[in-house]
């Protein structure tokens, strides 16, 4: 079965968003297609250019989530 990949799979790819079957399908898939590898090579490009970000919530936040979920979870069995 012979399977076409989109770009939406490529990107998956890209981000390890894929299992392992999926990987060595587009794996294989781009050494059969010229155009394919091309596509995920500009996608990879472009994809290193994006900065870095991390973002991490401030404690307080964190703090207000889990007060909250205790609460409603001991209003759920009360």
């Amino acid at each position: 079965m012979v399977q076409s990949f989109t770009s939406n799979h490529l990107i998956k790819r890209l981000y390890d968003e894929t299992s392992a079957s999926e990987k060595l399908a587009i794996n294989e898939a781009m050494t059969q297609d010229s155009a394919l590898a091309e596509e995920y090579n500009q996608l990879l490009e472009a994809y290193q250019q994006l900065p870095q970000v991390t973002f991490a919530p401030k404690q307080g936040t964190l703090q207000n989530i889990l007060g909250y979920s205790k609460r409603t979870a001991l209003e759920k069995h009360a």
